[in-house]
């Protein structure tokens, strides 16, 4: 099972007091605090690992909360975003949802809700760090097939029998099993249900009709 680093709270706000006060609210449950004062200062020090969430001011001097947002969506960056705005905005909270926002809160912001809205950001963020870290170990395993391992396992996520595969492949019925054992022993698949799922997850298409010429 992957290990999760200790979670960051990035706080980005271009009122200094607000930013102090939100530092130490985050360190008094256990968690670390990074303030920023503009979105060109987190830029600078971007994040590009680790577990966490961002409290974002909505309307800042230069680059806005919402277009932080929309370019570190852009960069990649996957960590969890809760808006912390002056004035309510319905029409702004929408969007803010449906670009992912976890919460939207409105100043003086409430401990009460504020600390639930980072317990899930954080574990939203865990979940995602732990799936992606999976992956990519998986990912590194599929690396290590052979051309000829991924030809069979093509043709074995088709749902092709042995002496199918082997009869488009040009091979021995029994170099097909050898083959198909090495691919579910490097992959790690616990069964061929198992190894259709990892399949799946990574993209990996099965072999189209088959069939020697």
């Amino acid at each position: 099972m992957l290990d999760t680093p200790q979670a960051t709270v990035y706080i980005i706000d271009d009122e200094a007091q607000v930013c102090a006060g939100l530092a130490r609210l985050v360190r008094s449950v256990g968690l670390q605090p990074q303030t920023f004062t503009d979105a060109a200062q987190f830029l600078a020090h971007v994040p590009t690992e680790g577990v966490g969430c961002i409290l974002l001011d909505v309307n800042m001097p230069g680059m806005s909360g919402p277009e932080l947002h929309l370019h570190l969506s852009e960069m990649g960056l996957s960590f969890p975003v809760i808006y912390l705005t002056g004035v309510g905005n319905v029409p702004l909270s929408v969007q803010a949802m449906k670009r992912g926002a976890v919460d939207f809160l409105e100043k003086p912001i409430d401990a009460e809700l504020l600390l639930p809205a980072i317990d899930k950001a954080i574990a939203l963020h865990r979940e995602r760090y732990v799936h992606d870290g999976r992956l990519a170990e998986i990912q590194g395993r599929f690396g290590k097939l052979s051309a000829r391992e991924r030809e069979v396992l093509a043709h074995v996520i088709a749902g092709r029998l042995n002496k199918q595969i082997a009869y488009d492949l040009g091979i021995a019925e029994k170099t097909v099993k050898v083959h198909r054992g090495r691919v579910m022993a490097k992959v790690g698949a616990r069964s061929l249900a198992h190894l259709v799922h990892i399949c799946d997850e990574l993209g990996i298409e099965a072999a189209a009709g088959g069939g020697r010429n």
